[in-house]
Formats: structure tokens, sequence, C-alpha cells
């Protein structure tokens, strides 16, 4: 049975700005924490056969991110993109989100990253996987099919779970399970040539304005700033013995060893 995958993926920020973050086309990059989840995705479809969609929300500078998806070997791009989303906050992500999974059709799998590299919150695969009412697994870092049952491997902390589970599923990649492919110089050329990628807006999805954007959002972002940490590099003197007793005592001083 040929497969049906969905990836959910971000153009992010490539470094925090002072103030609103705001993405352009300089300062953006298909996230991270994203590939992995888009390689373990063309894994399946190389294995078991099927499709691949990539679905993103955001400014119109996502059609990069896009593009790099379809060179990868994505069959379908969508970017959902409408003013009346800016301001969206993971929650009305995943209800956006999970408007467009549903209008796109039958699907087995649907991939997220574990988190964005901007904002960082891991909150968007689960939320969509809840709007839609689907079973979701966190942190896989193995996808195999066994006589028509699907068994995933996933890391919580110092454990590895292995689930039994049916499809359709949600499910975030863990960032080191999958080394993204490169991609060809061929297949960068055709998809930033020619990118076959389709557009939404809230109206396609059926969605009104006060449902997204900042009417719709019980979280808003106000403000991103970079943190400056202070250290301070202190040397200690004397014999290796003398340090060594230095040390203990420096960190006896700041609490973080017992007596």
């Amino acid at each position: 049975m040929a497969i049906h995958s969905i990836v959910c993926i971000k153009s992010v920020v490539r470094a925090a700005p002072d103030g609103v973050g705001r993405r352009t086309p300089e300062n953006s990059e298909l996230n991270p924490f994203d590939r992995p989840a888009l390689e373990a995705a063309l894994r399946i479809k190389a294995a078991e056969g099927g499709t691949l969609t990539v679905l993103s929300m955001g400014p119109p500078v996502g059609v990069e991110a896009l593009a790099e998806a379809q060179a990868m070997g994505a069959d379908r791009t969508i970017l959902i993109s409408d003013a009346a989303l800016a301001g969206s906050d993971t929650l009305v992500t995943a209800r956006v989100l999970a408007a467009a999974i549903a209008r796109i059709g039958a699907c087995d799998l649907i991939f997220f990253g574990t988190r964005s590299a901007d904002s960082d919150t891991g909150q968007v695969g689960p939320q969509t996987a809840a709007v839609l009412a689907l079973p979701f697994v966190g942190g896989v870092k193995q996808i195999e099919r066994r006589d028509g049952i699907w068994e995933i491997r996933r890391l919580m902390d110092d454990w590895e779970e292995l689930w039994q589970v049916d499809v359709p599923l949600a499910l975030t990649i863990h960032p080191k399970a999958f080394k993204p492919r490169s991609i060809a110089l061929p297949g960068i050329a055709g998809a930033y040539a020619q990118p076959a990628i389709e557009t939404w807006g809230i109206r396609e999805l059926t969605l009104a304005a006060d449902q997204v954007g900042l009417s719709g959002s019980p979280t808003r972002v106000t403000r991103m700033q970079k943190v400056v940490r202070k250290r301070v590099c202190r040397m200690l003197e004397g014999e290796p013995q003398q340090q060594v007793e230095a040390l203990i005592a420096h960190l006896g001083r700041m609490g973080m060893m017992s007596t």
C-alpha cells in the first residue's frame, strides 16, 4: 500500500533580531529541525512508495523553504499565506495546519520537527495532532512497517520506547535521528527556476479572520531580544593539588558541591 505523508515545515529567522522578528529572504531559512523530518518522510516514500506533500504557513518568503523541500524530493508543496494570519500563536498555527491537512485529504503520516529554531516552543506538532484528534508520538528515531503494523522507536530522556501504532498518525522526529541528504545542483536549479508551489489563504480553508492572527490567539510575542551572558574566566594558581582545592572551595561557595 502506497503511503501519503505530509511534512509541516517552517521558514525561520537565522538570528534573533531586536524587537519583533520579521522574516525576509535575507534572514530566513528552512527550520533546521524540520530537515530530519523531511528526510524521514523521504525514506518512507522510497521504501513504501507513495507521495509526499510539504506544507508551510507563513509570509510569502516561505516559498524559499518549500522550494528547497521540492528540490529534496517533495511531490507537492503548499504555502498558507494570508495577511490575516500575522501574529498567530502556536494554537492558531495548529488550527490552520489542521484545516489545511483536512483540505488536502487522506494521509497516513504527518511529520513535524521537534521544534523551531526561532520560537523553540515544540508545541505545534502535538497541538495539530490534538486538533485533528490523531494519535501522536514525539521524539521519533526510527519508523518501520512490519507485516502491516507500524513500529516506531522514540527517545525519551535516557529511555528508548517501542510503539506499535495505526495510521493516520502525527509524529515529531528527533533532530539527530535522520541525517538530511545533500541536494543535487540540478534539483536546486529546477526547484528554484519553476517552483510548483500552491498558495492558499484563509478563504480556501474556510476560516474567518477573527479565528486567526492576533484576534484568534490567546498568546502573543511582544518582543524578541538577544540574551547577553556575562562570563568571567578565573585562572587558578599554584600546584595541581592547590588548584584542585581552590576549585572545590569555589564550587562549594557557589552551592554546587555538598559538604
